[in-house]
């Protein structure tokens, strides 16, 4: 999940075009030991303007007003696409305004041609119907690997213990099949399947095969870690971790090239499969998602309405995640839910239809697959006979605490652990830590039934109500017939044990799932969040169940439970407890619950699922509000505003805009009088992304919004298709160029280039306010003005270091935002003379001459630069 190639990337200048460099401001915000990287090129790249020919040029930023398209005609100049205009470069952040806006222009024009032939309707047909056929597309793709995946991973886990001599493809289940010797009791004991201390040393029992299988047991675990890493760190660095937190900011707009791409899938679907097979204390459900994402990203380049657009290919990816949730649990409503509640950040109706359509045709071709050989979608269907009872609500609350406890707890040793690797030698060696985890898990497993098997398999046990068919050890009970034909149940000796054997499971996965999750590999949490739930659910069910029997004279019992009667299921606290414990990590709420019941079957059992999910939350939420992925976005330092966290705090824009008071004025350009050699020094003596474009050096009123990366690319294309562009020559914004003298080389006219109308905050505006419309529009700067006048702007990086130092530095709140008043410096000063007004803008603090005011005024000032 937090593979240093990706972060190596991310934090290197190197990586990064020449005209997009880090920015001077650029710093480390260290926060309680979180180095959270905020480097320039993501959020300080500011927007890309659209320079694409046509007859009108499409501007996408909102204005401080109202925010709409504005268009402008294209200069002489830009008669052909310029390459790299109205694109991004990687860890860049995309500017969603303008996306939709390209999108809007693109529909007009297909709607306005297509009734000129019979050619233009048929491209407008396709261009209407090519977002069904890539969701179409994804959902294959994703119920076929999702099915290869699922089969490929319980033929390797099985390795481990044997294999089938009549058929080496056949899992152990599946060798079994069809033998005539098998026993419905000793179902999995046939002749064609062969452990390997039977093929090796040619016996089946005793203390040599046992250590013969115990040795087979750990060298094919890690084989198979060793495999799994290897593949990953080599050929596809990104397909590590679980991939939702990286999912997660590249739905918000973020861009991670390669990260969803064709090596990336390959790689990851093989070592998900060695990873899994290895016995990892991890899952494949959260890698799926990832997966079907990158099936996502592959096909909509077939689409140029998607390939083409960042915005619109999100929307793809949205209705992918849908998909991967609908094939990793059979839960296609769960898969879209999941979407729209945790990975989405932009969600509009069509993409709510869109998800659904994958996620159906995803399961649809799982259930083809029947890759489970059940008929089922998931391994674990389980269907209870017993209703709930009222009282039983009091222990499925207990486990909704238990959940919310161990969700508070591994996200902050996990992140804890995940931060020590980061800054100590031990992060550099990758192989070794996997190897060593791997090698640790499989040592200790092998001894315990519970957690020698597959993590699946053994929720499925969990989750399995005990009935005359059952062989489990848990469902060694006692049968008594009582009066009125109902039986009562009580625990044998085995069932004792079996409890004993999964209080060292829980531990066992408890503590290894801390170490495992992170590992450079890829590693899922939701099954081994569930497998922890269905533990303590399972041991919680058979005490409940167990006391209903002995006391069933107490009042509780005996108004709920007929005398002798079994109305206790050990089941469906194990399916409780595995829904806390999954919502107590993730913070998930109404996505978990349909997803727990779709998984099961359970649609009766919604209320305790509720009541556990949400009792999860809220005790989670006491200690802490961001779930497992939030918090790995945050330690991998990725630009991603969570929308579910809330600003509280009441500063304002100009405390958190730059310039600050003690840095360099803003660098601004003047629309008419400053030559192509000023504007290349400029650009030579900063770093910044982007400058605002003022009227003059003597008015300072805002005109427009200029790219560094767009002048660049426009000032080189001039020099190569126009002849007469000198270093004096006059670079103006205007419509029209300025008077001139008659021997002045041929002026440089920028216009096309110009955002006419960024999105603009006033100095006395909230932050509460800024951040609500970065979150909404999806911004990557806006300008801070005062009257007009340009005082300084707001990047996303601001905002998340801003955001951040509030969290670790809880400062006591300001008088309301209305409390202020400010005094502004008349147009002359003291002298009666007027004040110097120079392109750079500044504020400064001015104590008042009255010494008994406490409080300082601000005053806005126009800089002469020499006086720096």
């Amino acid at each position: 999940m937090e593979c240093e190639q990706l972060f190596s990337r991310a934090l290197g200048r190197s990586s990064y075009n020449s005209i997009t460099s880090a920015s001077s401001d650029e710093e480390l915000l260290d926060g309680a030991g979180v180095i959270m990287d905020f480097h320039s090129t993501e959020d300080d790249n500011l927007l890309d303007g659209d320079a694409s020919p046509g007859s009108n040029y499409t501007m996408s930023n909102g204005g401080g007003g109202g925010g709409a398209c504005s268009s402008t005609h294209l200069l002489d100049l830009l008669e052909e696409p310029i390459p790299g205009v109205g694109t991004y470069d990687d860890f860049h952040t995309i500017d969603w305004v303008r996306e939709k806006c390209k999108d809007r222009e693109r529909h007009r024009k297909i709607n306005s041609k297509k009734k000129e032939s019979a050619w233009e309707f048929t491209k407008s047909l396709y261009d209407a119907w090519s977002g069904w056929l890539v969701v179409t597309l994804t959902g294959l793709a994703s119920g076929a690997l999702a099915g290869g995946i699922d089969i490929a991973a319980d033929w390797m886990t099985d390795l481990k213990e044997g294999i089938c001599l009549s058929a080496l493809w056949f899992n152990h289940e599946q060798c079994c099949w069809g033998s005539n010797e098998t026993t419905f009791a000793q179902r999995d004991d046939c002749p064609q399947w062969k452990s390997w201390a039977e093929l090796i040393l040619g016996q089946a029992e005793g203390p040599g095969s046992y250590i013969m299988n115990y040795f087979m047991f750990t060298f094919w675990a890690l084989s198979f870690a060793f495999l799994a890493v290897a593949l990953v760190k080599v050929f596809a660095p990104y397909a590590c971790g679980s991939g939702i937190p990286e999912i997660k900011t590249i739905l918000s707009g973020f861009i991670i090239r390669g990260y969803l791409g064709k090596w990336t899938l390959m790689i990851k679907t093989i070592t998900l499969v060695l990873a899994v097979s290895s016995g990892l204390s991890l899952g494949k459900e959260g890698p799926l998602v990832h997966v079907a994402c990158c099936c996502g990203n592959i096909f909509s380049y077939l689409f140029p309405k998607y390939s083409k657009n960042e915005a619109k290919k999100r929307e793809v990816l949205s209705a992918a995640s849908a998909a991967g949730v609908s094939v990793a649990f059979g839960a296609p409503i769960g898969g879209v839910l999941f979407s729209l509640e945790e990975v989405s950040y932009y969600f509009p109706l069509k993409t709510l239809w869109r998800s659904f359509f994958a996620a159906l045709v995803a399961a649809f071709v799982l259930r083809s697959i029947n890759p489970f050989g059940n008929s089922r979608l998931v391994l674990f269907y389980v269907e209870y006979h017993t209703p709930w009872y009222l009282f039983e609500l009091f222990p499925f609350i207990l486990l909704g605490v238990f959940g919310g406890l161990w969700g508070a707890f591994f996200i902050r040793t996990n992140i804890a652990w995940c931060r020590r690797r980061k800054s100590t030698r031990f992060g550099k060696y990758p192989v070794l830590e996997v190897m060593a985890v791997a090698g640790i898990t499989a040592l200790v497993a092998f001894p315990n039934p519970y957690t020698r098997q597959n993590t699946s398999e053994l929720i499925k046990e969990l989750f399995t109500d005990c009935g005359p068919l059952a062989t489990s050890q848990l469902c060694q009970y006692r049968s008594l017939m009582n009066g009125t034909g109902t039986t009562a149940t009580s625990a044998t000796p085995g069932v004792y044990s079996a409890m004993w054997q999964l209080s060292l499971a829980l531990v066992f996965k408890i503590i290894m799932t801390i170490f495992t999750f992170g590992l450079k590999v890829p590693s899922g949490l939701f099954i081994p969040s569930m497998a922890i739930g269905a533990i303590a659910g399972r041991i919680v069910g058979i005490a409940v169940e167990q006391l209903a029997y002995f006391h069933r004279d107490w009042f509780v019992f005996r108004e709920w439970c007929e005398v002798g009667a079994d109305c206790i299921t050990p089941g469906l606290y194990a399916m409780v407890g595995a829904a806390a414990c999954l919502g107590g990590v993730t913070r998930m709420t109404v996505s978990l619950v349909v997803i727990v019941f779709e998984l099961t079957g359970g649609l009766e059992y919604i209320v305790p699922l509720m009541a556990a999910v949400m009792t999860s939350k809220w005790v989670g939420d006491a200690f802490g509000r961001e779930g497992i992925y939030e918090a790995h976005i945050r330690l991998n330092g990725y630009p991603f505003l969570d929308a579910k966290e809330e600003f509280t705090h009441t500063t304002l824009a100009r405390e958190v805009m730059r310039p600050r008071r003690s840095d360099a004025p803003l660098a601004v350009l003047t629309q008419d009088d400053m030559t192509l050699a000023e504007v290349q020094a400029l650009i030579a003596q900063t770093s910044f992304n982007g400058f605002p474009v003022i009227v003059s050096k003597e008015s300072q009123r805002l005109v427009g919004f200029a790219l560094r990366r767009d002048i660049t690319i426009a000032i080189e294309n001039a020099r190569r298709k126009q002849e007469g562009i000198l270093l004096n020559s006059r670079v103006y914004f205007t419509q029209h160029a300025p008077v001139l003298p008659a021997d002045s080389p041929r002026p440089l006219k920028l216009r096309s280039i110009l955002d006419m109308s960024p999105f603009t905050v006033t100095d006395h505006t909230p932050m509460e306010i800024v951040v609500d419309i970065f979150r909404k529009l999806g911004l990557r700067q806006c300008l801070v003005t005062h009257n007009g006048i340009v005082l300084g702007i707001i990047t996303k990086k601001n905002i998340l270091e801003h955001l951040e130092k509030l969290k670790q530095h809880a400062e006591p709140l300001t008088p309301p935002w209305h409390y202020h008043k400010k005094r502004y410096p008349p147009s002359y000063g003291p002298d009666g003379k007027p004040r110097p007004r120079v392109h750079n803008v500044q504020l400064e603090s001015s104590s008042s001459s009255n010494q008994n005011e406490a409080e300082s005024e601000e005053e806005v000032r126009l800089l002469d630069p020499s006086s720096h």
